[in-house]
């Protein structure tokens, strides 16, 4: 695999399909012959929403948040069952971690109890992280998840374009909450973005393929927003509150995700060569030739430079509070089998820290039916460990007491060891570690799709080696 510091934007090579005889997904196709008539996204209806105005049945004042959450169970009891969804309770199902050593059994994970390689774990940090979350008040360990009045409706419902959440998810202060209710609707992009977007600490930091410029993209940023006008839930529906969806820097698994198959049925393709593809390769793999094509995204997070005062401060590639950085723009994928299930660095578990340690690795290879070559955006950092106990650190950064106050990193891992439990030797180093994301936004439109020779011949993109193949399947032949 390449080093994601070393990525390089290529050139996208548009190419008519070649007549000659190709082989991949392990079948040799001669020609196009037989090739099935293309049902494009024949599965997808479009939803009529009717809009209810609901500025008539609103209070004129609304003191606190949780008057405004009353005001709406009083005609959506069911929104009480937001308090059972992974937007709330930040913690999935129970299920087995695929991929891990020993005989560990079923644990629910979640951005509530994980480490990261970004703004690295949530626990001992709730007053800052919360700031995305769809609730108010959570602030410490004591947060009460069963009391729906805690629910905020607004985060994802409002259109005022006034309502911004801050300390402990609470509304910032000289938000006009009457207005925010009066104006809710069905969820918008720019709800989902408002998070999603900003995801560890600003814009474009985590995802490669989620930022700012979906909330009104052309059509060459992503097909389906910016060319037919899809909002978010269109995808990622949400019975009984539960959004469809898995995001692998938390979930382990793919169940109530969403695939591009929910929609375009099979046959898509009218040339019975390129649909032999799917066997083996995501839709995704052709269809997002870059990612973060318009603003750039972090690749590289290097927490051990952080605390210099001498040093310039860029938010694109040094801040004092959290150290030196990397973005990237127009980036290439990395690529790698993948059959939507990660492997996951728990709390406590050791590293080599001579190693690079992945956080969360993609599982599936060549051998396997269910895995795909997906594109990946692969984020690496410098993060903190316990060099005696070797295993990864959670500091605590934000508050009175925390590093981005005092730059105390011993101080900061005291706080942390006692907020999440794990013991900390009090010496420390910085050890390397990855993240991987899958991706799925930032559709292009057919015609900038990749072509034969992105993929294949001298100029390729993918390293067949890697991926288990002897040489270019085209040369060779696929999978076994």
């Amino acid at each position: 695999m390449s080093n994601g510091n070393t990525w390089s934007k290529k050139r996208i090579l548009t190419v008519t399909l070649v007549a000659t005889a190709i082989a991949t997904a392990g079948v040799l196709l001669v020609a196009p012959g037989g090739s099935a008539e293309a049902r494009h996204a024949s599965a997808y209806r479009k939803r009529v929403r009717p809009h209810f105005d609901h500025a008539p049945v609103i209070p004129s004042k609304l003191e606190t948040p949780q008057a405004v959450t009353r005001t709406c169970l009083g005609c959506h009891p069911d929104a009480a069952e937001v308090t059972k969804t992974a937007h709330f309770t930040w913690l999935g199902d129970e299920v087995k971690i695929s991929g891990r050593a020993g005989s560990s059994g079923p644990a629910r994970v979640g951005k509530r109890n994980l480490l990261n390689n970004f703004c690295i774990a949530t626990t001992g940090n709730e007053k800052a992280c919360t700031k995305c979350h769809a609730g108010y008040g959570w602030s410490d360990a004591t947060y009460d998840f069963s009391n729906v009045e805690n629910v905020d409706c607004l985060v994802c419902h409002e259109h005022d374009g006034g309502y911004v959440k801050g300390v402990a998810g609470m509304p910032a202060k000289g938000v006009d909450l009457a207005a925010a209710a009066r104006s809710v609707g069905t969820p918008g992009r720019e709800n989902c973005l408002t998070c999603h977007a900003y995801g560890g600490g600003g814009q474009a930091v985590k995802h490669g393929d989620i930022d700012s410029s979906l909330v009104h993209p052309p059509a060459d940023e992503d097909v389906h927003m910016g060319r037919h006008g899809f909002l978010c839930v269109d995808c990622h529906g949400a019975p009984h509150h539960q959004i469809r969806g898995r995001a692998f820097s938390v979930s382990v698994e793919g169940s109530h995700g969403v695939a591009c198959a929910d929609c375009h049925d099979r046959p898509e393709h009218r040339d019975a060569r390129i649909e032999a593809h799917v066997k083996s390769v995501a839709c995704q793999t052709c269809h997002i030739p870059t990612f973060a094509r318009k603003i750039p995204t972090k690749a590289f997070w290097d927490w051990s430079k952080a605390g210099d005062p001498k040093r310039e401060e860029d938010p694109h590639h040094y801040l004092k509070i959290k150290g030196e950085f990397t973005y990237e723009q127009d980036v290439v994928p990395q690529y790698r089998w993948f059959d939507r299930r990660v492997s996951r660095y728990l709390l406590g578990d050791r590293i080599d820290p001579e190693q690079v340690t992945p956080i969360n690795l993609p599982l599936g290879g060549i051998g396997e039916k269910d895995a795909r070559i997906w594109p990946f955006k692969v984020h690496l950092a410098v993060q903190p460990y316990d060099t005696v106990n070797r295993w990864l650190l959670a500091p605590v950064t934000g508050g009175a007491n925390g590093y981005w106050t005092n730059f105390d990193w011993d101080n900061a891992f005291r706080l942390g060891a006692k907020a999440n439990g794990l013991a900390y030797s009090g010496k420390y180093g910085f050890a390397r570690t990855e993240m991987y994301w899958p991706l799925t936004h930032m559709v292009a439109p057919r015609e900038k799709a990749l072509g034969c020779a992105d993929c294949h011949g001298d100029r390729s993109r993918l390293d067949w080696r890697a991926l288990g193949y002897a040489a270019d399947p085209m040369r060779t032949g696929g999978r076994p």
